[in-house]
Order: structure tokens, then C-alpha cells, then sequence
């Protein structure tokens, strides 16, 4: 989950309400879903949200958040722009990241807390739709600094910059945080920055490059130029992002408009102008960016109150809807269904569908307003038998001594697979225990959140990771789910529930390991065989497979060092891992 640094005393200021102690900040952000997840070094918050609300990555989108919950402010709102003075003329860019867009902020007062909030805002977005620069990257420059050329076409800006492609070794300029000038190659292998987004481009013939009438001042999505640095005395901004996908730079790029907006800053439009040769599908088209177009959707009175389980009027509706940040109007009904068309902020990249709109209704609303009432069914539920076995094998292991776990189901592929030296190329349903295909998400809003998890045990290992600082023994265990590709199923999916358990502590081994799968065999009325094996993330000689009345159900053993030393671990650890239907 993404977790950003709010400091408190901005929120404060940028809401409006001094009176608001830190106590009922925390539980006003906590109705909006953020959850406190405790303080920095500099007294700020961090606070940890779901990944979908991206306009929410600064504190200028958490404010805006408060405001709207406070009833300082409804409905939808759209910053003015001013007409456009630059124009972004694109020509023979590499085929491989097609896409610009941009835009021009005025006016503002860069101070420290300003400069500091665009620079984690810039930060959290690669990460998450950015997908680490891969799909899209933000450049932000000092405006005073660069020279406009002349435009090609006058009738639309009066200057303009160049997006291209430049050969490796072609050109060169003075990369942030250092004095020398290099060439686009020379960045790649000897400057920090270079050498950790080097793979984004390495493998291009040309290399992306923006250049102003002095010359290059870009080189996307590695590194800006020092000379368009900006600092806390710059006042006027110039904003590109390149990418693979133009819907995504856009709606970046209106994430960070609306931030720099709610500082003072006055947005000025850029004429992107794609050449007629160009690659992609805006070739001999002209966009004005930045896009802050209102998307409209509707959603029906009945489905309102049938998923939130209360009755309301309309007006309550359209109220509940503008105290979101939304825009509401009852549709004509022709007496039929009732119905609104809902209009959605261009910041909102997270509604994609009406339900969307009901939980935003929904939370405006309150949901601790709602009353708790029994289902209109006529029969009473209870426990599947599943479920019963996974309270039992739960309750075994918190009595052997561990502390039960619930992680997420999702994943990335280095987490699940390499750093536990397992290779993603060569899964296997039939292979080692985690080395199945895996089920991959086509358009993740996070690279943290990939896949579906193959197996637990890298779960463990992550928490293990994160709390180095915490005393040991730490003995982790958790009961969960697995999923990996079968094109045997309907779904194209197999699940599973998967019972994993890490012991690290200063003298963990397998036996300690195997002692517990016994007790635990044990208490089931199971047969326990660990005949020897070889599994990657294990020690050679000191794994075996777990063998349940004659069925391979999993793997136990001590954990290779190379996987220690991927995780920061200087403790040894001992690990299992099986089906849980091993023990039905």
C-alpha cells in the first residue's frame, strides 16, 4: 500500500481549520479510508491508503479530501486555464515511448513545503501508475529557464519545445546533481540516477530527448537537466511526462495540476503537436493538455439504497454525491427507474464503474451511520466446513507459538519469485512448491500489486524484512490463499489454501521446523513423511518434502542465505509451507 508523509500542520492550513487538533485529524482521515500508520522523523504523518486514490498522494489531495468532507466545498471543481503560449512539437521520438503531454503552472510560491510536497507527489506517482517510470514519467522544470523556439504553427503558440529522439552518443548536457556535462550513454553508466532506470532505455536504437532553443534540457524518463532545476524560488513551471500510454501521462498530469493548483498556481495550457510521420495513434493531430474533462456516468436510485441498505431521497442523493466532490443531477425518467448522471472530477482515475460512485455516496453519507440488520433471508448461516478446518489448524499454531498473519493475496513477480531464487520463466505447475504460473494483472495501478501470490512463504519473508528492528525469536505463521494458472479450470484459475510458517531466531533449523508439522500432523490424525528434496529457496541437504498420509502437500526446511541476504535477515530461518487440504 502506498504510504505518504502529510504534515499536519499543512493540512491545517491548507483546509482551513486550525482548530483541528493531530487526534481529530487522524480520525477525520481515518472516515476517508487513510489509515495512521505512525510518525516521521519531522513530526509528520505517514499515512497508508488503497492504492486507487492517487489524487491523494500529496497533501494538497488529502486536503482537498478534507474539505469536501467538512462541507467547505461540493461538487466538482475545475481549475481555469489560461490559453496556450508553448507548444510541445513532436517528431521522430523513439517508437517505443510515443506519448507527451504538459502543461504551464504560473505564480506559485515554491517554498520548502511546497517543493518537498511536488517532489514525493512525483515520487508516489511513478511508482504506482508510472509503474516506475516504465509508463509514464514526470519532468517538472524552472519555465524562466528555458528558451522557447519559435512554433511551427504561430496561430497556435508563439513558442515552443522539441520532443525527439537523440542517438546515445549524439548530444550532451548537465544532468541533475552534478556539475559535468555528459552525453545520454555517459548518464547511463556513471551517474546514480542513470544506472537505476538505465534498463528503461537501454535497449532503444535513440534515446528520448527534449530540447529547447539552447539545446537538450531532457533526457525522459532517466534524468532532467540542471540548468531547468527547479528550486524554492522558482515561481513558474514547465511540466512534461512521456510514456507508453497517453491516457496515462494525461491523467498524471492532472493529478499533479490539481496539487499545484490548490497552491495558488495559475494553469496555463500546451499545445502538444504530433507530427504527421510520428509513431502512435495521435500521428498529424494536435491535443491541448492538460485534459481536465469531466467523465459523466450514471447510476440508478434502486442500486443506491440496495447496495447501502438504507432509503434516501434525492436530494439526499445529490447531496451525499456533491459533499464527495462529485456532481449529481436526477436523469429524466419517463416513469421508469429513477436514475442520476453523476459527473466525475478528471483527478478521479479510480471511478471506473457505478459501484464507484456508491461507496464515494456511501462515505459521504457515513458509514458509521449505518445500523447493523440481519439479511431479509429466511435461513442463518454458518460456518463452512473449510473454514472450520482453517480455525482448527489456526488455533494449532498459535498454540505452538506463533503469531497468525493476513497478508495480501496480491503480489509482484520479484517478491514471489526471484528474490526467493525462483526463475518466473521457467514456472511449472508441476515443479517446486511457488514456482507455478502465475495469474498477472493486465493493468495494476501498482507495481507492488502484480500477480496473485503462487505460495505464502514470500509473504513472511516480507514481513520479516520489515521488522528487522522488532526482537526475536519471531516465529510468523499464516493460513491463506494460492492461486496459480490451469487451463484446466473454468476460470483459467486454480486456488488454494496454503498454511505457511516462518521460525527466525538464533539457532532455527529444520528440526525445529519439522517438530512443529508433527505436532501438527499429530492433532489432525496424520501420518508425517519428510523424505529429502531440493527446492530453490531452500539449503541443499537440510529440505524435505511434507508427505501427509502418502500425499506431497508441501516443503519445510532452512532458508538458502542468498535468500537471508535478499531480505536483510542475519538470523537463520526455518520455514514450511503446505496445502491445507492436506489435512482434511
Amino acid at each position: 500500500m502506498p504510504v505518504v508523509d502529510v504534515d499536519p500542520d499543512e493540512l491545517r492550513e491548507l483546509t482551513g481549520h486550525d482548530e483541528k487538533s493531530d487526534d481529530d485529524l487522524r480520525s477525520d482521515l481515518f472516515d476517508l479510508g487513510l489509515e495512521f500508520e505512525g510518525w516521521t522523523e519531522d513530526d509528520e504523518f505517514q499515512l497508508e491508503f488503497a492504492p486507487d486514490r492517487l489524487d491523494r498522494l500529496s497533501v494538497e489531495g488529502v486536503a482537498r479530501s478534507l474539505r469536501y468532507q467538512y462541507g467547505d466545498a461540493r461538487g466538482v471543481y475545475v481549475p481555469n486555464t489560461n490559453d496556450a503560449d508553448w507548444t510541445i512539437e513532436v517528431e521522430d521520438q523513439p517508437d517505443e515511448r510515443p506519448y507527451i503531454t504538459g502543461a504551464i503552472v504560473r505564480g506559485l510560491d515554491m517554498g520548502e513545503d511546497a517543493l518537498e510536497s511536488l517532489i514525493q507527489l512525483q515520487e508516489k506517482l511513478h511508482a504506482t501508475m508510472g509503474r516506475q517510470r516504465a509508463k509514464g514519467a514526470i519532468g517538472v522544470h524552472d519555465l524562466t529557464m528555458l528558451k522557447g523556439a519559435a512554433a511551427t504553427d504561430q496561430g497556435r503558440a508563439n513558442k515552443s519545445v522539441t520532443y525527439t529522439s537523440v542517438d546515445p552518443t549524439e548530444d550532451s548536457f548537465v544532468p541533475l546533481e552534478t556539475n559535468e556535462e555528459m552525453t545520454p550513454a555517459e548518464v547511463l553508466d556513471r551517474h546514480p540516477t542513470g544506472e537505476t532506470y538505465a534498463d528503461l532505455v537501454r535497449s532503444f536504437d535513440r534515446y528520448p530527448a527534449i530540447y529547447d532553443a539552447i539545446g537538450l534540457f531532457s533526457f525522459p524518463p532517466v534524468i532532467n537537466g540542471s540548468r531547468t532545476e527547479v528550486t524554492t524560488g522558482s515561481r513558474d513551471l514547465f511540466i512534461e511526462m512521456t510514456g507508453t500510454d497517453q491516457w496515462t501521462i494525461d491523467h498524471m498530469l492532472a493529478i499533479v495540476c490539481y496539487a499545484l493548483s490548490a497552491r495558488g498556481g495559475q494553469i496555463e495550457q500546451v499545445n502538444v503537436e504530433y507530427g504527421d510521420d510520428t509513431s502512435g495513434e495521435y500521428a498529424g493531430q494536435t491535443l491541448t493538455r492538460p485534459d481536465f474533462s469531466v467523465k459523466t456516468k450514471t447510476v440508478s436510485h434502486e442500486r443506491i439504497e440496495s447496495i447501502l441498505g438504507i432509503s434516501l431521497s434525492g436530494e439526499e442523493v445529490v447531496d451525499c454525491a456533491e459533499r464527495a466532490g462529485l456532481d449529481a443531477e436526477q436523469a429524466d425518467s419517463d416513469g421508469e427507474e429513477v436514475s442520476y448522471e453523476v459527473e466525475i472530477p478528471p483527478y478521479r482515475v479510480d471511478v471506473l464503474h457505478p459501484l464507484d460512485i456508491i461507496d464515494d455516496i456511501g462515505r459521504a453519507y457515513g458509514f458509521n451511520e449505518l445500523d447493523p440488520k440481519y439479511p431479509d433471508v429466511s435461513t442463518v448461516g454458518g460456518r463452512h466446513e473449510r473454514s472450520r478446518l482453517e480455525d482448527a489448524v489456526r488455533d494449532a499454531l498459535v498454540g505452538l507459538g506463533f503469531e497468525d498473519l493476513l497478508n495480501f493475496h496480491m503480489i509482484n513477480v520479484a517478491e514471489n519469485f526471484e528474490r526467493l531464487n525462483l526463475d518466473p520463466e521457467q514456472s511449472d505447475a508441476d515443479g517446486p512448491v511457488g514456482a507455478a504460473p502465475p495469474v498477472t494483472i493486465m493493468e495494476p495501478y501498482s507495481e507492488d500489486y502484480t500477480m496473485l501470490r503462487t505460495w505464502a512463504l514470500p509473504s513472511l519473508l516480507m514481513v520479516l524484512e520489515r521488522n528487522t528492528h522488532r526482537a526475536y525469536p519471531q516465529d510468523l505463521s499464516e493460513i491463506g490463499l494460492g492461486a496459480h494458472v490451469d487451463d484446466s479450470e473454468n476460470t483459467g484459475v486454480a486456488e488454494h489454501r496454503t498454511v505457511a510458517g516462518v521460525l527466525a531466531r538464533t539457532e532455527a533449523s529444520y528440526e525445529d521446523a519439522k517438530a512443529r508439522l508433527q505436532a501438527i500432523a499429530a492433532s489432525f490424525g496424520k501420518t508425517l513423511e519428510t523424505p529429502a528434496t531440493d527446492h530453490p529457496t531452500f539449503i541443499d541437504g537440510r529440505t524435505a518434502e511434507i508427505v501427509l498420509d502418502g500425499e506431497s502437500v508441501g516443503v519445510v526446511g532452512e532458508i538458502h542465505p542468498t535468500v537471508l541476504v535478499e531480505h536483510d535477515l542475519e538470523l537463520p530461518v526455518a520455514a514450511f509451507e503446505f496445502r491445507l487440504d492436506g489435512l482434511e
